[in-house]
């Protein structure tokens, strides 16, 4: 039987979830267990897309009989929301697509200490210097190109504005990816130059894009030429459209901004009363098989185990990431500001 595309394992876990989930609890009332998870339920608002996760939290509910209540959106979005709400969201959990969102809900306090037994398989440099949220994947930005259309390829972001490049660059600035890149810029050049790099970007005409599948699926079309996406992206696309597409991806050079290195994380809010079971979901998340998961089936990358990585991509060790603390990607209204400066949202 060939393997199952991405789109069909989805329709295929969400069809079992029901009856997982009901073999689950039945299977917890036989053996006692429901007294301590049976009934439970708690909320997490939820950067990441619900094709990429919902997959991964019905087996964490099959699993354990714990109910979710799910609210997805934008991790910007979300974060601003949750500080809004402050100590009166109903929000137990906050999963962000990057560690800046994060980073801007733990700057305001709300955010509770996790237990040394998940920091302790993460890295430092992919977690909170706080110890208040952790990384749970990895993901790396990179150029998504045409090899047809692109004899010679920009080896840096600045490159990105010569004029040859005009009208050829697909960008996502609403996307939280993008706006994380656009912060890292400002932390390691400042704002002034930032403001400067924007500005000239703009001069040559990108194509604005909501999401990095669409400029993926825009160069796949012939409508651009080049795209700045994370790495995945590519991947999705093909398995989506069940074929190979026009489209590979390329590094910039070493130290370059473009590769940059950044986390989808978590964190636990400290107004929610459901700390004990909002960290065996964070526990979940980093356990070896679900880590193995992530990388076969949404092809990102482990932080848990540097050996578990996607297929024909370096090891994370192996890229060479500009050096940024992303616990200073927090800085989400600045860069927003920003972008609505120079025309781009």
């Amino acid at each position: 039987m060939a393997p199952l595309r991405r789109g069909q394992r989805r329709r295929v876990a969400r069809s079992l979830a029901p009856a997982l989930a009901l073999a689950a609890l039945a299977l917890a009332a036989l053996t006692g267990c429901s007294q301590e998870s049976g009934g439970e339920r708690m909320t997490i608002y939820s950067g990441r897309s619900e094709e990429f996760i919902a997959p991964f939290f019905e087996s964490f509910s099959a699993e354990t009989g714990i109910e979710l209540d799910i609210r997805y959106g934008d991790s910007a979005a979300l974060a601003a929301q949750i500080l809004e709400e402050g100590k009166n969201s109903p929000a137990d959990i906050f999963l962000s697509q990057d560690a800046g969102a994060l980073g801007a809900v733990a700057e305001a306090g709300i955010l509770m200490g996790l237990s040394e037994s998940i920091l302790s398989g993460v890295p430092t440099n992919f977690q909170s210097p706080d110890r208040d949220w952790v990384g749970v994947t990895g993901r790396v930005r990179v150029l998504a190109y045409s090899p047809n259309r692109t004899a010679e390829l920009p080896t840096s972001v600045d490159e990105l504005l010569d004029s040859q490049w005009r009208g050829r660059i697909g960008i996502a600035p609403t996307n939280s990816s993008f706006q994380a890149f656009v912060t890292a810029m400002i932390q390691s050049r400042g704002l002034q130059a930032t403001e400067n790099w924007l500005s000239g970007l703009v001069a040559n005409k990108p194509k604005l894009f909501e999401k990095n599948s669409q400029i993926v699926e825009a160069i796949d079309s012939g409508n651009i030429d080049l795209g700045l996406v994370n790495h995945y992206y590519v991947w999705e696309v093909s398995e989506e459209l069940g074929r190979e597409i026009n489209v590979k991806i390329a590094f910039f050079a070493p130290g370059d901004l473009g590769n940059l290195v950044n986390v989808s994380g978590v964190g636990i809010l400290d107004s929610s009363s459901k700390q004990e079971i909002a960290e065996e979901l964070v526990r979940f998340l980093l356990s070896s098989k679900i880590q193995e998961r992530f990388v076969s089936e949404t092809h990102e990358y482990s932080l848990t185990n540097p050996s578990l990585r996607p297929t024909d991509l370096p090891a994370l060790s192996e890229i060479s990431a500009p050096k940024v603390d992303l616990s200073e990607l927090a800085d989400l209204r600045q860069t927003q500001a920003l972008l609505i400066k120079v025309g781009l949202i």
